[in-house]
């Protein structure tokens, strides 16, 4: 089978935008105006901003940190299209049009990311749902039929040898000059390091990078708890991977710890146990026990590199994914505060003022978003990760539809902590502001599309909690208000449904949940055009890196 960038090239060359060898001049300027439009209201919905952040409090050795971390970062970029397309270079070349560069650097290929994965370049078809981790005319059957060593591995790609037969490819083997010279960074940013536990974290990292083998990593990065600078680094998150929902994709992030904000949400996580038995399900539903040293922190992000930084952009992180340091250690919050605030003025405030009535957008505050995104975060540590009827991991049971499940779980149980330590007295503010702040965030992120997992999780619960009338639309006004006792009904109905299908590893239960209530609906998709034509962006762009830093 010819590569896709290759049959991408020949289309350009032969369509030019949709042009041919007969157009007239004035049809060929008329054609490729009207496909520059079309691509610039694609970049107008990104708004930029500036990555900056206080770097007054760190050592000069921490500030010589930054750019090393920043330079491994950014080969994650280079391993990431390689993931999620291919051969970057080709692509690019064969662009004439800066648009539709710019365009397609945003989202590592030439599929909109916040279209659901639709091409937006001529001659380029559908997005293979294995990304380029798998063959492209690769099926299910025949991958899970395969006696393929290595084959659920998160690290390796599967490839056709010679003979077209079915052969793995780990990482480090396929990235082998790339992983070096990042291991390479890691260790010279190490040597840096003044706290011992970064120290030790950077060079396990490193070391994983080279074998694949992350775990020791992992730990090593749960157990640091005095450092100011942190990196996020190599293959994470599974997104990508839309056939089996099982290939890690590389990515980055660069953190500078905010210590204050950080001692304000160090309590919450003494909380899980106690939530975790509290949880609207059946006890068998809620028996693992969360880990204890879960950490809640607060940083700014410097740098986004490879799928952290590929279409709609992440403002919270919770990881390790490895379910087995979960349960012994936990999970680490990293709330992305300069991040998160950008979206919350540039894009929340907005979408209030246009959709919710007027009476209760006072009740949409960054406080608020920021509890919301926060507790979404830690509720991934909440229910179970291992199914109750011998079916392995929820991961594993529910494949590709576990991700959209997951981040479903995680808001919905996010609210529900909200609420049970708004009633404990340990939460602070109005009950009111985070739930018209959380129904304003479905309207933010239902955007991102049913190609983002956090997009459909956001479309199964607005048309879920529509259902059960959380809130209602005003005919008149087209805004929305909320009814806050319904609401707090439907997210324990929501709770207990989702909770109860990854215990039960329900993929066929998943798959119609998702089906059914997975869709926008002809009036949501008109408050969708109302926030369009307000001209809101639904996401953002950075302009980051030392230059920006001032290093």
């Amino acid at each position: 089978m010819k590569p896709r960038h290759l049959l991408f090239a020949s289309a350009v060359a032969a369509a030019s935008f949709g042009c041919n060898s007969n157009t007239t001049e004035g049809t060929v300027a008329t054609t490729e105006a009207v496909a520059a439009d079309s691509l610039q209201q694609k970049l107008d919905a990104y708004t930029t901003v500036r990555l900056t952040a206080d770097l007054g409090h760190l050592s000069a050795n921490e500030k010589k940190m930054i750019p090393l971390l920043i330079e491994a970062s950014d080969i994650m970029n280079k391993l990431f299209w390689y993931e999620a397309y291919g051969n970057s270079d080709s692509l690019l070349a064969a662009l004439d049009n800066e648009a539709a560069k710019q365009y397609t650097r945003i989202n590592y290929g030439p599929w909109d990311r916040l279209n659901n994965n639709e091409p937006f370049i001529p001659g380029v078809g559908p997005k293979p749902e294995g990304a380029n981790f798998y063959p492209e005319d690769m099926t299910k059957e025949e991958f899970e039929q395969a006696n393929l060593p290595g084959k659920d591995s998160q690290y390796t790609f599967v490839r056709r040898d010679g003979n077209g037969k079915l052969i793995t490819v780990p990482y480090h083997v396929q990235f082998k000059e790339e992983v070096q010279r990042a291991a390479d960074l890691l260790k010279q940013a190490a040597k840096l390091a003044g706290d011992p536990g970064l120290q030790k974290y950077l060079n396990l990292r490193a070391e994983a990078l080279l074998t694949d083998n992350y775990q020791p990593s992992d730990l090593a990065w749960m157990d640091m708890k005095n450092n100011k600078i942190d990196i996020v680094i190599g293959p994470i998150e599974t997104y990508e991977d839309k056939l089996l929902g099982n290939k890690a994709a590389h990515e980055a992030y660069v953190l500078v710890k905010d210590m204050e904000w950080s001692e304000r949400l160090a309590k919450y996580a003494a909380f899980l146990p106690e939530l975790q038995r509290g949880l609207p399900v059946p006890d068998k539903y809620k028996a693992e026990t969360p880990g204890t040293d879960s950490d809640l922190n607060a940083y700014d992000v410097i740098y986004y590199a490879g799928d952290s930084n590929a279409g709609s952009k992440t403002i919270a992180i919770n990881l390790p994914n490895d379910e087995e340091v979960q349960l012994k250690k936990g999970t680490r919050r990293l709330q992305l505060k300069n991040a998160m605030r950008a979206k919350f003025e540039k894009i929340m405030v907005p979408i209030a003022d246009e959709l919710i009535v007027e009476d209760q957008e006072k009740y949409v505050t960054f406080d608020a978003f920021f509890a919301n995104t926060m507790f979404h975060e830690v509720a991934h540590g909440l229910g179970i990760k291992n199914t109750v009827n011998n079916k392995g991991t929820v991961r594993e049971a529910l494949k590709e539809q576990a991700s959209a499940l997951e981040e479903g779980k995680a808001d919905i149980l996010g609210l529900y902590m909200i609420t049970q330590l708004h009633e404990k007295g340990e939460l602070e503010g109005d009950l009111k502001e985070y739930y018209t702040t959380f129904l304003a965030g479905i309207f933010r992120s239902v955007r991102f599309g049913a190609a983002s997992a956090h997009g459909k999780a956001n479309m199964v619960r607005f048309n879920f909690f529509e259902e059960n009338g959380a809130f209602e639309r005003d005919a008149q006004t087209g805004k929305y208000r909320v009814n806050y006792d319904k609401m707090r009904e439907a997210m324990n109905k929501l709770s207990e449904k989702i909770l109860t299908l990854q215990g039960n590893g329900d993929y066929a239960g998943v798959a119609a949940l998702l089906d059914k209530q997975g869709q926008i609906s002809p009036q949501l998709q008109t408050s969708l055009n109302r926030l369009t034509e307000a001209n809101i962006p639904v996401d953002i762009v950075f302009e980051q890196g030392t230059e920006v830093l001032g290093l």
